[in-house]
């Protein structure tokens, strides 16, 4: 069911920072940052020949990764993102089988403006899951 790793997100305290560690340090090509307003966070990709690391920061008071943060000071890996070709036929399997969905269990436009959802980490070994429509 879930395709190639999209990316792993990695909540940073100080988005300038780790930017210019992955660019600078460890010579990877990155994005510019772009704030996801409707997300709460600022986003930095970080492309690699084989998936990309989203670096994660809070964007405005409500952003969803500054509880992650609080807890985490240095930051931290916050989830992975699989694609799959049909992110509803996904969800019905998942919920089947019963993976608990987050939020309304409706997919939202994520960071590459496509369907994406969120799968509870007590699910899926500790670990937050995103799955992205391709």
């Amino acid at each position: 069911m879930i395709g190639k790793l999209n990316h792993i997100a990695i909540v940073v305290p100080d988005l300038p920072a780790a930017t210019a560690l992955y660019r600078d340090t460890l010579g990877a090509a990155v994005s510019q940052p772009v704030d996801l307003a409707p997300h709460g966070v600022t986003v930095v990709f970080v492309n690699l020949p084989n998936t990309k690391i989203e670096l994660l920061h809070p964007f405005g008071d409500a952003s969803p990764v500054a509880g992650f943060l609080a807890k985490n000071p240095s930051g931290g890996i916050h989830h992975v993102c699989y694609e799959v070709d049909d992110i509803l036929a996904a969800r019905d399997r998942l919920k089947a089988e019963g993976a608990r969905v987050l939020g309304d269990g409706e997919p939202k436009l994520g960071a590459h403006d496509k369907p994406v959802l969120f799968l509870h980490p007590k699910d899926f070994c500790g670990t937050l899951v995103e799955l992205e429509q391709v």
